[in-house]
């Protein structure tokens, strides 16, 4: 079974080549995050010729959050309960879904902004609600994960310079804490195998050549529990899908399982 997370920075833009993408891959469970669409205008459709069936979290601003699945999709919760609000919502940064003998969660986590910001508070906030929520499903019987954008780098080693990020957001200890305590929920980072660079990064910033310098985050991750990381036969950044022109500024995380 193949498992994958893709921060595509929206679908709508990137459709051809993410259609395109789930043929070649043979993907069977997709989590998507910057969907930046309404649930309205995700492409239900175009996914269901391909025989995937699609559940949805998003209202059409710049986040936004999906799992697609061609193995089964049942007990869809949308949002994350208990979750802060901001700006008076509860943004759709979450989606959890049942997909043939796998459970997973698709999460986007707020960015931060800058340390100072409120906006780092209510990350924070978040990331304690997302712990207290799949506390349980990483307790059962059952392969769980919750995988997406986690916009936190978790080491030093998963930023192409850590001076150059020192005082921002995404490689703070408070931030890397909150990881910290997904792994006491009894949930472990899936690191994907770096083949022929020194890191796995999984976002590279559009700006500055940044990706053909290999200058990158890792911040696309894979939080699985005790029955998932057993199963869990290969992992890799396919750092191919962002080349070329029209490639979001992340790449996909992709998981094999054996079950």
């Amino acid at each position: 079974m193949r498992i994958a997370t893709f921060n595509v920075n929206s679908i709508t833009a990137r459709l051809p080549r993410l259609l395109a993408w789930l043929e070649s891959s043979g993907t069977d469970v997709l989590c998507i995050q910057e969907a930046k669409c309404t649930a309205e205008q995700f492409p239900v459709d175009a996914l269901a010729e391909l025989g995937y069936e699609s559940a949805v979290n998003a209202d059409g601003r710049w986040n936004g959050v999906a799992v697609v699945s061609r193995v089964g999709l049942e007990d869809v919760v949308k949002g994350l309960p208990g979750g802060p609000e901001y700006g008076g919502v509860q943004e759709p940064r979450a989606l959890s879904a049942t997909c043939g003998p796998v459970r997973v969660w698709s999460v986007y986590v707020p960015n931060g902004r800058e340390v100072a910001h409120e906006h780092y508070t209510y990350k924070l906030a978040w990331l304690e609600a997302l712990r207290a929520a799949v506390a349980q499903d990483a307790e059962s019987g059952r392969p769980f994960a919750v995988l997406g954008d986690y916009n936190i780098a978790p080491t030093d080693d998963d930023v192409w310079d850590p001076s150059f990020f020192e005082g921002m957001t995404h490689v703070t200890e408070p931030e890397r804490a909150a990881l910290a305590g997904l792994r006491e929920a009894g949930l472990a980072d899936v690191v994907p195998r770096p083949l022929k660079y020194d890191h796995p990064f999984t976002y590279w910033d559009y700006r500055q050549l940044c990706f053909p310098k290999n200058r990158g985050m890792r911040i696309d991750l894979v939080y699985g529990n005790e029955p998932f990381t057993a199963a869990v036969k290969d992992s890799y950044v396919d750092r191919e899908e962002r080349k070329g022109k029209g490639a979001s500024d992340h790449a996909p995380v992709v998981v094999d399982l054996d079950l």
